[in-house]
């Protein structure tokens, strides 16, 4: 043992032998965090093998580097800083997977600083007791170097060694390429789903191949020319969906109400908890007779999430292959997007409601991009009020409350978005936000919270819709609502399964499929409601709204159809490239095709059924060629090449969102027009209409002063 210690010691205190001690501490650490923390499906032996090598050629080929410097110190610290970065790195991994089931990507590092203000606390709700073996090493190596028994070796590396020691890292990583390959053939060549490269290369390579991937299409859009719009333009030639007589202009002049109804999953429509219903009001409204209710609707969303959702519903193309396109293109790219087409076809005032800060997924740029008018983000909302906010911002029945001192002033018809967030994971909610509603039984924390924030919002929208009612705006609106995505992920599957009642010993890729299921609800008052079994996705959202309003859209560059068209097709494209039929549903694993009946539920053998081989393979080719044309578009701003006739490019910088702009350029659009005002303040013989926005928020202690002159209230802020 002695004889064992003595060795130890003399190999850590030469810098060769310090650098692969750091090399197996790194490659253990990652070995616990590929077994512990992520999903990678390995399905052989040899995937465990190439698994397990995988980090050690990356670790080895970076710490060599400090090799080839002769001045021990500066060796040393750059050691050091690379060691020290490895690990953070892999953590970050860690906590993003537990969010996301993904991993960090180039896009969403360089793009973190325009999220991570909104992100608050939530990570620590991430985090889990036995992540402290991801830095228990750093406290070994401080004690180490502390008593003395590793000390800095002055004795320089040859460069021979030194190239020796870096070959044996390329080395390594050709073999693990070659074997990698040999298992999954043209793993890069061709796309695969995230996990494939980290776990056949390792969590390193992946950020190089995406870095990669993504300077070739910062290159490719420096190179784009007009004539890339071609092949966009014969697709959406070909893939145009006429609308529907029955419904086309059916809310002509109508408000448009968009309600985002975050991370909501559509189990949670009539479902019940402990025999009390989950959501009660949103139950009621999707069996309302005013209201068309879509139960085979998908959210399509990738690694935006929510800003994936905003941008498949504002301007009809998918999110980016990895990244949020609101944070890496939104605030650059040329938009033809919802509030600016309204706008111009019918004279639409534009808002979006969001209790979360303006620079969250960079919505203060994006928007004006899109063309809204106006943006009430948190500034606008009463943050002196105890607990008013939230990890993601003001609660949402305080945000909805306060807005409608907003919402009266806007000139109508408007088109107005409001995003909710108190049903946002962790899902933390105060016991006096609890109306006495009980969560299910589950040793899974934030899947038991996650019904109980469901009820709130649920809760918070009721009081929204009787405020409509009550002042008039109801009658005078189209309202949608829609899940944005999932709101439980995957690793929290097993625990969410009984609770709906699959058994988690038999969760499948089907069962998850039909996770990513979300309400979509398009409610009227005279509109001819009912259950709608067509299928689709949130990118089918826009011109489906557009149609309603009486806008055609045969011009317009978008990736999806009006669900109310004869011609709807009812292919449902998912950004990992499933997806869904109206009679089957295909995922890949391990790059090849499962398909699973949508009547039972079960999987397919297509050795046996070869006519239905060929139709996957053609639907394939299909989602493929329409994610790969919504990614040129965004990936090369295309759009900055075509104008659609009758359609005026957006100007950015002609408004501003800061309050006192905002402000004054309500009141002054409402003197400006004088008799001809069309707000809903103007038409009440200016006066408020907030009073009778009736919310038991417990953070009011039940005062709700209504403010009778809001044309005071508005001057005072704007001289403040």
């Amino acid at each position: 043992m002695n004889n064992l210690t003595k060795k130890f010691k003399s190999l850590v205190n030469r810098r060769l032998g310090f650098v692969c001690f750091l090399v197996f501490l790194l490659w253990t650490k990652t070995v616990i965090a590929y077994y512990s923390d992520f999903s990678l499906g390995l399905n052989d032996p040899l995937q465990h093998l190439i698994m397990i090598i995988n980090p050690i050629a990356t670790a080895l080929i970076l710490l060599s580097i400090p090799l080839y410097i002769k001045r021990t110190q500066i060796s040393y610290i750059i050691m050091s800083l690379i060691y020290l970065i490895e690990p953070i790195f892999l953590y970050a991994n860690i906590l993003y997977y537990r969010e996301f089931s993904d991993f960090l990507t180039s896009s969403v590092i360089f793009g973190v600083g325009k999220v991570s203000k909104g992100l608050g606390s939530s990570t620590f709700s991430l985090m889990q007791i036995h992540d402290f073996i991801y830095f228990v090493d750093l406290i070994i190596l401080i004690l180490l170097f502390s008593f003395k028994y590793i000390k800095l070796d002055h004795k320089p590396v040859s460069k021979l060694t030194s190239a020796a020691t870096t070959s044996v890292g390329i080395l390594i990583f050709s073999f693990n390429l070659m074997i990698a390959e040999g298992n999954r053939p043209q793993l890069l060549s061709r796309t695969f789903d995230h996990a494939y490269v980290v776990k056949y290369l390792g969590l390193n390579s992946f950020l190089g191949y995406d870095m990669i991937k993504s300077a070739m299409t910062d290159q490719a859009r420096s190179t784009a020319v007009g004539t890339d719009m071609d092949d966009v333009l014969n697709y959406v030639d070909n893939n145009y969906a006429k609308p529907n007589p029955k419904y086309f202009g059916e809310a002509n002049k109508k408000n448009i109400i968009i309600i985002h109804l975050e991370s909501f999953q559509q189990f949670l429509i009539g479902m019940k908890v402990n025999d009390q219903e989950v959501t009660p009001f949103l139950n009621s409204l999707y069996n309302d007779d005013h209201t068309m209710s879509f139960d085979n609707f998908y959210h399509e969303v990738g690694q935006g999430r929510t800003s994936d959702a905003e941008t498949m519903l504002e301007s009809g193309l998918f999110g980016l292959s990895s990244g949020s396109f609101f944070s890496n293109m939104g605030s650059s790219n040329t938009f033809q997007a919802a509030p600016a087409i309204l706008e111009q076809k019918k004279n639409y005032t534009s808002a979006v409601f969001h209790g979360n800060i303006g620079s969250f997924w960079n919505r203060n740029e994006v928007y004006k991009n899109m063309g809204y008018n106006y943006f009430f983000d948190q500034s606008y909302f009463d943050n002196s009020i105890e607990n008013a906010n939230m990890r993601y911002g003001t609660k949402d029945k305080l945000m909805l409350s306060e807005s409608a001192k907003y919402l009266e002033q806007l000139q109508q018809p408007f088109y107005a978005k409001f995003i909710t967030v108190t049903n946002h994971y962790p899902y933390p909610i105060n016991d006096a936000d609890n109306d006495g509603f009980t969560a299910p039984d589950t040793t899974e924390h934030s899947v038991g919270n996650y019904f109980l924030t469901a009820h709130y919002l649920d809760a918070s929208l009721k009081e929204f819709f009787d405020y409509l009612k009550s002042s008039g705006l109801y009658d005078d609106s189209l309202i949608i609502l829609y899940g944005d995505h999932y709101g439980i992920s995957d690793d929290k599957n097993k625990a969410l399964a009984p609770i709906i009642g699959i058994d988690p010993d038999n969760f499948n890729k089907y069962d998850n499929s039909q996770l990513q299921k979300v309400p979509f609800m398009i409610h009227m008052n005279g509109l001819k409601g009912g259950i709608n079994h067509t299928y689709g996705g949130e990118i089918d959202v826009l011109p489906t709204i557009l149609h309603l309003a009486g806008i055609n859209t045969r011009n317009y560059v978008q990736m999806g159809s009006d669900l109310l068209s004869k011609q709807h097709q009812g292919l449902v494209a998912f950004r990992n490239k499933d997806f869904v039929t109206t009679k089957y549903t295909v995922v890949n694993k391990n790059g090849k095709p499962q398909v699973y009946s949508n009547e039972t539920g079960e999987l397919i053998d297509l050795q046996t059924n070869p006519d239905l081989e060929d139709k996957v393979t053609q639907w394939q080719e299909q989602v493929n060629n329409k994610l790969k044309i919504s990614d040129a578009v965004n990936s090369k701003d295309l759009l900055r090449f075509y104008v659609p006739n009758g359609f005026t490019p957006v100007d950015p910088n002609s408004d501003s969102y800061d309050y006192l702009n905002q402000i004054q350029r309500l009141i002054k659009t409402r003197d400006d027009l004088g008799a001809g005002a069309t707000s809903l303040y103007s038409k009440n013989d200016n006066k408020s209409t907030t009073h009778l926005y009736n919310t038991d928020a417990p953070e009011l202690n039940g005062d709700r002063t209504p403010i009778d002159d809001w044309s005071y209230a508005l001057k005072e802020n704007a001289e403040n």
